[in-house]
């Protein structure tokens, strides 16, 4: 079971695998995810004990030093957010919908735990870096304060860390708007 992940983003895939490596051999963690996205980036994800990610994820970025693009540590990772990541969540009805779009995959995921954790809404999709020059968003479900409050608290954290893009809130998306994003 995991209790935490971690992430490290790089600008460097050489330096992501070199630092994916100091990783895993400074803590007992698993590797969830080592790959490049786009624009020519590199991601290392892990996850274990919130002591051993927080090790090595701070052993990562010292690795990676100056092709560090973001990072992060998440203890208590909310249930809904890797799914969310690997596909899309299904709903049962569409309320108010919140997107908000990060520069880094690390500012995304960070900003949807805590948006997910500040109010009662469902990530239903999180795209991650993809054919979208490197780029990524999250897209939430649920009342219109909910929703409001939780991208607040989203686009908040990733202003915080120079990296949000933009966000918005639709309080009553069009079917087939919701039909695209599904």
């Amino acid at each position: 079971m995991l209790h935490a992940i971690g992430l490290i983003e790089l600008n460097s895939i050489a330096k992501g695998i070199e630092a994916g490596d100091a990783m895993l051999k400074a803590a007992e963690v698993t590797l969830l995810v080592a790959k490049t996205i786009c624009p020519g980036k590199y991601i290392v994800m892990i996850g274990g004990d919130v002591a051993a990610v927080g090790r090595a994820v701070d052993v990562g970025a010292e690795a990676a030093a100056h092709t560090l693009v973001d990072q992060f540590t998440i203890p208590n990772i909310h249930a809904s957010i890797l799914p969310s990541i690997s596909g899309v969540t299904p709903i049962d009805r569409v309320q108010a919908v919140g997107v908000v779009e990060t520069y880094s995959v690390g500012a995304c995921i960070e900003s949807a735990d805590a948006a997910v954790k500040a109010a009662s809404v469902v990530p239903i999709r999180t795209h991650l870096a993809f054919g979208i020059g490197g780029k990524c968003y999250y897209v939430l479900n649920g009342d219109v304060a909910d929703v409001t409050a939780a991208v607040k608290t989203g686009a908040d954290l990733a202003a915080a860390k120079g990296m949000l893009v933009q966000y918005t809130v639709l309080p009553r998306p069009h079917p087939q708007l919701v039909e695209a994003l599904l």
